[in-house]
């Protein structure tokens, strides 16, 4: 095209203009660049205006055809540009941006239209060029006359025409063999021969002839004789160049299929007549006519009459040929990649992805195709840039941003990498099934199929990952499709009822629009992920969920909500404590280089944990980094308004010295507690633990089989001084003992066994009673097993990876035995750290409006070296069984049809118990019953509002 470009500055100089050297640059540069920049903006402006055409061919193709010639004439009249050059930039941008704007019939009808358009110009062009020419020879003798050696010099150009492609391919062979997909020398002598000409060349020779008749500087008979070589240069090009080609293509060899192909044809014809000898089963006897002629069936598909033989598969017998192998092996990935872009076009029409997610899809696959020969499937490193979140994003923390706008691009990218991802798997196991399904099996299309297993691993652990983090937005993306496809199929049964003459057209029409106006909904108004309000978060929160509301409530205000994308970081050991962080969504990994053990192997902490809570109550710096290892939704206290709410009851100090045990438990001993879900380790934390602060000069016994963390103050071992934090280990245990503790955390009290200790100064201890609450555990999962299973006594046996708020314990639904007063029950459901363990439990579910109105009934007492009392083991108050709607509705290792197919019910309170949907209330501001809430889960449920 840039031809065109010349020519214009060409034409310019013969009508009279003059040039200089910068002249030249400068027109050249206009010319083009201006032609460019008009096609962009006119490509923009008509995707943008497709965007709001909805299911209408006609006006699709009619926007379409004004665009391209409202283009050109902008450019070529208007802007004095090329106005050629202006149309092509045009439809290099509708393919690289807008080809699947277009898509199912309308695709089709546009395409057919194109075509149409283009050959009835290129025949106009033709048939006005030939009128031209026969006027100018016609009308006027004396032409040929005066240029007698037209002909000749018509024969000499045709030469020259020939000669200067020869020298432009010649001098570009080099760099046309060494880069992009390569040309060898037979390709090249074809590339020199059939450069035809044909309807530009005519045209621009035609917009000559016309200047001719109005310029001084050009004559008639200039015009037509620039018109005559032209068309005859077309002439012979067509006739010479055209009809020989094939001659050519012979001579080189290059018109016969490769052995590969030619095996693949004789399988793809075997295959043909095995599905005609089925389909003449199936249609050979008829109930009306009788049977047919099959011999003069057969004798009509001629196509089929030269499979002779059995079947040969088409990878047989490469271990005999060395250069066969690798051929074989890229003609089987370039299949399997075309099966896989054709299940992108066919998602597209389905309405399972974006016309954005198919664009990214589509490219990937033609890049992985000019791959296919040096390297296995990669269309996935195409995609990987757009699945990761990119670097700006992280700078998009640190910026002046609306967090609102943070959170509202972060869930636009994770919906479009979940997109992406659900696409890629789907369209890899459609196109294996169907590559499985023609060319069975072999070691060629094996290896392909692992290939395409492989690359399929990172996407699948994108989507377990956001399904552990953010459900929702996967909920949201499933809702989105399952309502596009029932409306497309809606649609296409109603169509098809009047195809079949059920449905008269005016009736059928009536139903069409009434569907379409729900699909235009669901285009223009789709369902959003919705971020739940940041008050509710905060209430279903362990920590500040289980404060009294006198406390939260000035929480509220100053707690910031903050969405961090992977790879952020939370704090960094040695710094100052700026504050808590509580994790609402997400999972947040933890390094340090103080604390090395080699016992993690999951250092990660997920929904319900406090982060740097320890680090703010004893003041002194982080003692580890943490940094997000996936999208996570948290919350930010300052270190001033922990200080603030510690002051306003002694119970909740001790429960935030409670609270920060349990990460460092998972800090100092992994081996033992990383293992451990949240919500068991704040079960162990309420019913199994003891927090005491011991004076200087008594003794820290830690009993068998129990676990003690020094939290605050110095004491001494049997021949060291211990600092905290530490933990101490009991000294007569063989279990424990059998624990490496050398190689376990390397901090400022390490890991210390030796018990008794003595006390230096005043030191805080929580000594968790592990042998009990695993017993506890071990005696309900075996009476699980003894008892039926019921609606009433459901069992369910979850795997115990990150803890998340959709975690449902066995032994949190299981009657416990134990005999215990009213008032030790009344004393357990007012414990902050139990209604911290049902808030980790059960999430929103609990009654959260409860307040404590008592804290002197807490577990921490302040005599010194009184042994903390056990907390009574007994159940708790009844709970409304109804799944939480919390971010982390879905964990590794849970089977969510179990869950969902089983009717969960409060455990039983006793022998007179009666069954109830309602919440025991117990304060005296709320007389409100709890809503119950309801889910529909099944499709089955459903139910449309009827007109009355």
């Amino acid at each position: 095209m840039m031809a065109i470009v010349v020519y214009q500055l060409f034409y310019q100089m013969v009508l009279g203009k003059s040039f200089n050297f910068g002249a030249v640059v400068k027109f050249l540069t206009q010319v083009s660049l201006g032609a460019v920049g008009i096609g962009l903006a006119f490509g923009l402006a008509s995707v943008l205006w497709l965007g709001f055409i909805f299911n209408d061919t006609v006006i699709e193709i009619t926007l379409t055809l004004a665009v391209s010639y409202t283009a050109y004439f902008t450019a070529q009249e208007g802007a004095d540009v090329s106005g050629v050059l202006a149309v092509m930039t045009l439809g290099m941008f509708y393919a690289a941006v807008a080809k699947t704007a277009f898509k199912g019939d309308g695709q089709q009808s546009l395409h057919h239209f194109w075509e149409m358009v283009a050959y009835i110009a290129n025949t106009l062009i033709f048939i006005l060029s030939g009128v031209v020419i026969a006027e100018g020879v016609l009308g006027s003798n004396d032409i040929f006359k005066n240029h007698g050696n037209s002909w000749g010099y018509l024969v000499l150009l045709y030469v020259y025409v020939q000669v200067s492609r020869i020298v432009v391919v010649g001098v570009s062979y080099p760099f046309l063999w060494y880069f992009g997909y390569g040309l060898d020398w037979k390709e090249a002598i074809i590339l020199i021969w059939s450069g035809l000409r044909g309807a530009v060349a005519l045209s621009l020779s035609l917009s000559v002839k016309r200047a001719s008749d109005s310029s001084s500087y050009l004559s008639s008979e200039t015009g037509t004789l620039f018109v005559f070589f032209t068309g005859g240069i077309v002439f012979l090009t067509l006739i010479v160049n055209g009809s020989t080609t094939q001659f050519i293509l012979h001579l080189l060899n290059m018109d016969k299929l490769s052995e590969v192909k030619r095996r693949i044809l004789d399988y793809t014809k075997y295959e043909m007549l095995n599905k005609a000898l089925e389909a003449f089963g199936d249609l050979g006897d008829d109930e009306e006519l009788g049977p047919a002629d099959w011999p003069t069936v057969k004798r009509y598909i001629a196509s089929l009459n030269d499979v002779e033989g059995g079947l040969v598969h088409p990878h047989t017998g490469y271990e005999s040929d060395n250069n066969l192998y690798p051929t074989n092996l890229k003609d089987i990935r370039i299949r399997l990649l075309n099966g896989v872009q054709a299940a992108y076009w066919r998602m597209l029409d389905e309405g399972r992805i974006t016309q954005t997610t198919a664009n990214l899809l589509m490219q990937s696959v033609d890049e992985a195709l000019d791959l296919v020969s040096d390297e296995p499937l990669c269309d996935w490193k195409g995609l990987k840039a757009n699945v990761n979140f990119p670097n700006y994003y992280r700078f998009l923390q640190t910026s002046i941003c609306p967090q609102k706008l943070i959170t509202y691009f972060t869930v636009e990218r994770l919906e479009s990498a979940c997109y992406i991802c659900a696409a890629f798997l789907r369209a890899h196991r459609i196109a294996r099934r169907q590559l499985l399904d023609f060319i069975g099996d072999s070691e060629i299309a094996s290896t392909v199929i692992n290939e395409s297993e492989a690359e399929g691993e990172e996407a699948r652990k994108f989507l377990e990952d956001v399904r552990v983090t953010f459900p929702q937005v996967l909920r949201v993306v499933k809702t989105r499709q399952v309502t596009h496809s029932v409306l497309q199929h809606l649609i296409d049964y109603v169509q098809n009822l009047e195809k079949i003459g059920l449905l008269e057209e005016k009736e059928m029409f009536h139903l069409h629009d009434a569907v379409q106006t729900d699909l235009k909904k669901l285009l223009r108004n789709p369902p959003l992920v919705k971020i739940p309000r940041m008050r509710d978060m905060i209430t279903t929160h362990p920590l500040l969920g289980a404060l009294p509301s006198a406390v939260r409530e000035p929480l509220e205000s100053s707690t910031k909500e903050i969405m961090k994308v992977r790879g952020v970081v939370l704090y960094r050991e040695g710094s100052k404590p700026s504050g808590i962080w509580l994790i609402s969504s997400g999972v947040v990994k933890w390094a340090s280089k103080s604390i090395r053990n080699k016992h993690s192997l999951h250092p990660t902490f997920t929904h319900g944990s406090t982060l740097g809570l320890y680090e703010v109550l004893i003041g002194k710096p982080y003692i580890c980094d943490m940094i997000t290892d996936s999208v996570v939704l948290c919350f930010f206290v300052e270190t001033d308004k922990i200080m603030s709410m510690l002051r306003s009851d002694p119970a909740v100090e001790d429960f935030l010295w409670q609270e920060s045990a349990i990460v460092l438990a998972k800090l100092l001993l992994p081996q033992i507690f990383e293992k451990m879900a949240m919500q068991d380790l704040r079960a162990l934390v309420a019913e199994k633990s003891i927090m005491t602060i011991y004076i200087s000069g008594e003794t820290i016994e830690v009993p068998h089989h129990s676990i003690g963390f020094l939290l605050d103050g110095f004491i001494k071992g049997q021949e060291e001084l211990i600092t905290y934090p530490a933990a101490l280990m009991p000294s007569h245990n063989l279990s424990f003992r059998s624990l490496d503790t050398s190689g376990g955390a390397k901090v400022a009290g390490s890991s210390h066994q030796g018990s008794p200790y003595q006390v230096q100064t005043r030191a805080r201890v929580i000594i968790f009673d592990i042998s009990a609450f695993e017993a506890d555990r071990g005696l309900q999962r075996r009476s699980s097993s003894l008892v039926p299973h019921s609606a009433d006594q459901p069992s369910r046996s979850l795997s115990r990876e990150h803890g998340d708020l959709m975690s449902w314990p066995e032994h949190f639904y299981k009657l416990r035995q134990d005999n215990q007063s009213t008032e030790g029950d009344r004393w357990k459901s007012n414990s902050l750290s139990y209604k911290a363990m049902q808030l980790s439990i059960f999430g929103s579910m609990v009654g959260t409006h409860q307040h404590i109105r008592s804290f002197q009934s807490s577990r921490v007492k302040p005599s010194h070296s009184l042994s903390y009392p056990r907390v009574p083991t007994t159940h708790a108050p009844p709970l409304v069984s109804v799944r939480s709607e919390g971010p982390a509705t879905a964990r590794r290792g849970i089977d969510t049809g179990k869950l969902t197919g089983q009717n969960l019910k409060p455990p039983l309170q006793g022998t007179h118990t009666k069954e109830t949907h309602e919440v025991d209330d117990s304060s005296e501001e709320s007389g409100v019953e709890d809503e119950l809430l309801v889910r529909i889960d099944s499709p089955s449920k459903l139910s449309f509002h009827q007109a009355p």
